[in-house]
């Protein structure tokens, strides 16, 4: 029979072995024995240089449409008013569908305004334009939208994007009201870039709606009096058209000297 004594030194040496395993077998931490507070390597950084390309092709292609359309008038409105001149009743939407696309490819406002004043005089007429300035807005700002705005993010940061977004919640409908009124700035040019910032369709269409109704009115006006520049409703399309040139361009000095003061 063993001796008590040999009992008690193999149960502590069972006990021991035990715990040594048990040790041994103790994973290390997380990190494999770096710093359990540490977060880790940092991700790499995301080069900018591909944002910045699409950026620069989208641009150079908005610049080349705009001076085939807009200079070189590539683009017939005289063929395309008479097109919609034979679609009969429909005539109305047809030109509102034509002047959205055409407008959003740089072809002046102004003349498209004119030819609605000329085929469904001034009433109609500026509802047809208003409708066709609405659709080229949200058609610009849907092709910015797509073609710009993760890469203009990218490029601005996102510090600065989430001001952009800040001030597109508290002010973004006013800046496509506001910038509608402030004369030789090209609408498509100005929907497209508010697009790029990411700013929703909806605010777009109030905006131009809004905006817009002032100058449809005049170029309408002024295409539908276009034999007699003399009568009443030309002179009313001048005298609007100052008025909003006037405010449009107080809007900006103020927009400016507020931008200056912040800087």
């Amino acid at each position: 029979m063993p001796h008590p004594y040999h009992w008690h030194h193999q149960s502590q040496q069972h006990q021991i072995s035990r715990y040594s395993v048990r040790w041994v077998s103790v994973p290390d931490g997380p990190d494999h024995g770096t710093d359990p507070g540490s977060e880790g390597p940092a991700p790499p950084a995301v080069s900018r240089r591909p944002h910045a390309l699409r950026l620069a092709l989208f641009v150079a292609f908005l610049l080349v449409m705009f001076y085939l359309v807009a200079v070189q008038r590539v683009i017939d409105i005289e063929a395309v008013r008479g097109t919609v001149a034979r679609t009969g009743p429909v005539a109305p939407l047809a030109y509102v569908a034509a002047s959205a696309v055409l407008a959003a490819l740089f072809v002046p406002g102004p003349l498209l305004a004119a030819g609605s004043g000329l085929l469904f005089g001034p009433l109609l007429g500026t509802f047809v334009t208003l409708g066709s300035a609405t659709g080229t807005a949200v058609i610009a700002a849907a092709v910015g939208r797509r073609a710009g705005r993760e890469s203009a993010r990218a490029l601005i940061g996102p510090q600065w994007a989430a001001r952009i977004d800040t001030q597109i919640q508290r002010r973004g409908l006013w800046a496509v009201v506001g910038q509608r009124f402030i004369p030789g700035i090209s609408d498509a040019l100005a929907s497209y870039t508010f697009g790029a910032f990411g700013l929703p369709l909806w605010q777009m269409a109030v905006g131009a709606v809004i905006g817009s109704a002032p100058r449809a009115f005049v170029y309408t006006a002024l295409g539908a009096s276009i034999s007699d520049l003399s009568s009443p409703l030309a002179y009313a399309a001048v005298g609007v058209w100052c008025v909003t040139a006037i405010i449009g361009a107080f809007a900006a000095h103020r927009s400016y000297r507020r931008w200056q003061a912040r800087g």
